[in-house]
């Protein structure tokens, strides 16, 4: 088996809470014995305290389908692989609540150069924000909460 065989396996993505800065850096010291690799690109998505309406955002509770946001990914992972020369990619997503400043989404690729591990950063990126079955329930300080609408980049 290869080493894009291995990588190319499908990955748990969620994560119950916050993305921890220790799960983060593990996953980055982990690629340090993989010599073909001359790039990395990553996308740390934060909770911010919007100003709403309703009042200022403290938190957001995620939920999913989890089985077909798996799926979703899997075929969003296949295609951006075909479409870049990626030596592997990662994805965590946050699931439960997470607070304003914490991490809630994690986009992490790697590449023998530096253009091909951006580009499939960024199209992860928005594919994951617009076709990914994940909701967001924004919590303001007074408990009110809405569900969250992404936008565009």
């Amino acid at each position: 088996m290869s080493t894009t065989d291995k990588v190319r396996k499908p990955k748990p993505i969620f994560v119950q809470g916050p993305i921890s800065s220790q799960k983060i850096a593990d996953s980055i010291a982990a690629h340090g014995s993989q010599h073909e690799i001359g790039a990395h690109s990553i996308f740390l998505g934060q909770v911010r305290a919007d100003k709403l309406e309703m009042g200022t955002v403290t938190a957001i509770e995620y939920t999913a389908y989890e089985d077909m946001a798996l799926e979703k990914m899997h075929e969003i992972r296949e295609s951006v692989f075909a479409r870049y020369p990626l030596t592997c990619m990662h994805v965590y997503h946050s699931l439960g609540r997470v607070a304003v400043g914490e991490i809630c989404l994690f986009v992490f690729t790697s590449s023998v150069r530096r253009k091909a591990a951006m580009d499939a950063c960024a199209e992860l990126v928005e594919r994951i924000k617009n076709e990914l079955p994940v909701w967001g329930r924004e919590i303001c300080e007074d408990g009110a909460d809405q569900w969250k609408t992404n936008t565009p980049a």
